[in-house]
């Protein structure tokens, strides 16, 4: 009985060990910075990154010479049906925490545990705007044609596709709103690869200012002030 109390004492000490290390990366690393490419190309892209004050987007013209979002990502999959939005805001997130959990009080256990430990699916989080401001909660960066080709095409690839090569729509009721839809998507949310951190390395794809490594808005955000 000793033997295994001094098992499980250094199981328990390991556990808590990862745990801190883990805390202390998340506060530590998003401070070492990715400085922004230096270009000589004109800049003719607005783009912005946008945050709930968890979960992070990127958010898009829907129709540029590059690239026009709505023949993807329909407005007809959205409650209004509306065509006149201007922006696009994607972000890539657990499905469970998106269709499970609208608020966090009503988060669970499992959901919680599934998303840590690869153990869910993904999904697309696609939100239709009329107009952006830019705050606290929203920033404006401007990129090249090439930039935005390569955000473009990081987005693009995070879709899970049927065998036409169309993007997948979760047919759910857990919207948030009545311009937004959820896809399927690629890859297992877990606690090093959170909807943060795909946003800031679809930011460093792009020649963006991001952070060397973040889990949270505020690892991206940060580097905006």
């Amino acid at each position: 009985m000793k033997k295994i109390i001094i098992t499980a004492l250094k199981g328990l000490g390991i556990l808590v060990g990862i745990i801190a290390i883990y805390l202390l990366g998340v506060l530590l690393i998003p401070y070492i910075p990715v400085s922004a490419e230096k270009v000589t190309e004109p800049k003719t892209i607005t783009a912005y990154i946008l945050t709930n004050g968890v979960h992070t987007d990127i958010v898009m013209p829907i129709k540029s010479a590059e690239m026009d979002w709505s023949k993807k990502i329909l407005f007809e999959n959205t409650l209004s049906k509306s065509s006149d939005y201007k922006y696009l805001s994607i972000g890539w997130g657990d499905k469970g925490f998106y269709l499970d959990t609208p608020t966090w009080a009503e988060l669970k256990f499992s959901t919680a545990f599934k998303a840590a430990f690869w153990l869910g699916e993904s999904a697309m989080h696609c939100t239709f705007y009329k107009t952006m401001t830019v705050s606290e909660d929203c920033k404006k960066i401007e990129l090249t044609q090439a930039q935005y080709l390569d955000l473009i095409a990081f987005v693009e690839d995070k879709f899970d596709y049927d065998s036409s090569g169309k993007v997948m729509l979760i047919k759910t009721d857990a919207i948030y709103g009545d311009n937004d839809a959820f896809y399927d998507a690629k890859g297992s949310y877990n606690f090093l690869d959170t909807c943060n951190t795909w946003t800031n390395r679809g930011l460093k794809e792009a020649g963006q200012k991001a952070a060397f490594w973040t889990a949270t808005d505020f690892g991206i955000f940060q580097h905006y002030d």
